[in-house]
């Protein structure tokens, strides 16, 4: 108890002493991704970010990003399922890559455009030896994340000034875990902040990339929603909630919890 009181109060007062991470009216820094879908968001040249997200079944994902250049970012990420936990760890088998370039930037007439690529996904994955694990029809469902990568993907941001800052955002992908489901994916989402430090996400994605009588999606859609709280500088927490239209055909669950954590810093 005495060390849940400590932690609280390190978080409390960080959040006033240091500045801004990357949500709230006072933000500092771009989201490269709303919950899972990413955005037109990119790191400035010499920052680094590194993000980790913890999910259910005890999954740990850790993804390091750079900006390498104006307009221009690279990053690799890494994890796997059962990591907290007991029993033996299911690491992925391969790093994802992911890469993004600022097409155009936001005006006050037209949106931020962003290209990219990012091959990881999150859940569980289901690999191609072990097909047993997860079959729901004739489709070859093996060799995928529990929630597919984006792969390619185009996407645009416009922010407008509502009670503080609301920011649309909509993306346009197609993922290379199509063994079950080789459609183009469209997604939109929103970001709402409520004072200086704090945002409110929400995305829905269509997951027309997996809806075939062979893939995890019910036909639903997938409807994430998280909050974000910048409590130091360059640091930034979060608590999603995923699947809240119970989407998936794999389990009974409905929406899952999981935890956002967000440091940034510039280096050169």
């Amino acid at each position: 108890m005495k060390i849940t009181k400590i932690i609280l109060s390190i978080i409390l007062i960080s959040s006033v002493c240091f500045s801004q991470g990357a949500s709230g009216t006072d933000a500092k820094y771009e989201y490269r991704n709303l919950v899972d879908l990413p955005s037109a968001g990119i790191l400035e040249k010499g920052f680094v970010g590194v993000t980790l997200d913890v999910l259910p079944k005890g999954v740990l994902i850790s993804k390091l990003e750079v900006g390498v250049f104006d307009n221009f970012s690279f990053g690799v990420s890494y994890g796997g399922s059962n990591v907290i936990g007991t029993g033996v760890i299911d690491w992925y088998k391969i790093p994802g890559v992911n890469a993004r370039l600022r097409i155009l930037n936001e005006t006050e007439g037209s949106p931020a455009l962003t290209f990219g690529f990012d091959s990881q996904g999150k859940g569980q994955f289901f690999d191609e030896d072990e097909p047993e694990l997860f079959n729901f029809g004739e489709a070859d469902t093996s060799s995928r994340y529990e929630i597919k990568s984006p792969g390619f993907f185009v996407a645009v941001a416009k922010n407008f000034e509502f009670l503080g800052y609301l920011s649309l955002h909509g993306v346009v992908n197609y993922t290379l875990e199509n063994n079950d489901d080789k459609d183009l994916n469209f997604g939109f989402g929103v970001e709402k902040t409520l004072g200086g430090k704090v945002s409110l996400v929400a995305e829905y994605d269509f997951a027309l990339n997996d809806n075939g009588s062979g893939s995890i999606g019910d036909g639903d859609g997938y409807l994430n929603m998280g909050v974000r709280w910048a409590v130091g500088d360059g640091f930034t927490i979060g608590l999603d909630l995923r699947n809240m239209l119970d989407n998936k055909k794999l389990n009974a669950n409905k929406s899952d919890r999981a935890i956002f954590v967000e440091y940034i810093k510039g280096i050169f």
